[in-house]
């Protein structure tokens, strides 16, 4: 009965995450324009967005909703990024979702997991934490890492082990909100220590 309760709680989880990214739009932008608008973010983000500083997220190959609903919220302050604060008040939803499109065209690139804590990341990203009901994050973020690009799950795989912490610990503590009604990011990140967000994102950032 019990594991029959968790399936339940866990498919529920999953109806509502889908439910709440459903409602925000498909963006739809042009690349080769975005390329130039783009530039203003090189300097955290690299050239192409394959950032190369553990603190920045690398933004090459995600997938374009995830990123246009990024500024958005960074620009109506419904996500707050210190450094980023003022950057996008001058662009418009066509002007971001340019920018997306280009970084979702570039390829990014893998880290390496810490040997370490490989066992039990890939545990918690594949199978979850059942008795304290953690779904597994392949509902979301796909087996191999790369997301859903229709939903506007973001990818994970290569993504800085530092940042993905970072952010996992922000929604833990309430700091980041944006996760959508639903608050899947929130509901997960609260049930897991610090050692085992580690561990997630250090697997995470070496996942193919």
């Amino acid at each position: 009965m019990k594991i029959l309760a968790t399936k339940t709680v866990l498919t529920l989880l999953s109806t509502l995450v889908l439910a709440a990214f459903a409602s925000t739009g498909h963006a739809q932008g042009n690349a080769a324009a975005g390329q130039s608008k783009a530039a203003m973010c090189g300097a955290c983000h690299g050239a192409t967005g394959d950032s190369d500083i553990a603190a920045n997220p690398k933004l090459a190959g995600q997938n374009a909703k995830y990123l246009f609903k990024q500024m958005q919220d960074i620009k109506s302050g419904a996500r707050t990024v210190m450094m980023m604060t003022g950057l996008l008040n001058n662009s418009s939803d066509q002007d971001m979702q340019d920018i997306a499109a280009f970084y979702a065209s570039q390829e990014g690139s893998l880290e390496g997991a810490n040997p370490e804590l490989v066992e039990l990341g890939e545990s918690i990203y594949r199978s979850g934490i059942a008795s304290l009901n953690v779904a597994a994050c392949t509902a979301c973020h796909s087996p191999t890492g790369q997301g859903n690009s229709q939903a506007g799950f973001p990818a994970l795989s290569g993504q800085h082990a530092e940042y993905t912490a970072t952010q996992l610990k922000a929604f833990r503590s309430g700091e980041r909100t944006n996760d959508g009604t639903a608050a899947p990011m929130r509901i997960v990140s609260e049930r897991l220590t610090d050692k085992e967000i580690e561990a997630l994102a250090s697997y995470v950032s070496g996942l193919n």
